[in-house]
């Protein structure tokens, strides 16, 4: 598979997966190719209502400022079967 057609599934196995958390802003993050376990390594950020800030200044902004949450997708490369979703840990988190 190409580094398109892993990108395609890990989010699709993502948005299919947490469906019913309201995830919104979908986006690759990183993707890195192991050769050693012919692994795509899919690094995907989103957010959900419950990580957006709400306080009656946010609630005045434009955009408020959403908390993205990072999931690693791994995804042999012969047949395109997920292996593994884990949480990607951030340097910024409390």
């Amino acid at each position: 598979m190409d580094v398109k057609e892993a990108v395609r599934r890990a989010k699709t196995y993502v948005t299919d997966l947490l469906a019913e958390e309201g995830l919104t802003n979908l986006g690759l993050e990183e993707i890195e190719y192991d050769e050693s376990r012919n692994v795509w390594r899919v690094t995907v950020g989103f957010s959900r209502p419950w990580n957006t800030p709400r306080s009656a200044l946010s609630n005045l902004t434009i955009d408020p400022a959403l908390k993205r949450a990072y999931r690693v997708v791994d995804i042999r490369d012969d047949n395109g079967e997920v292996l593994s979703l884990r949480r990607r840990e951030t340097i910024n988190e409390e």
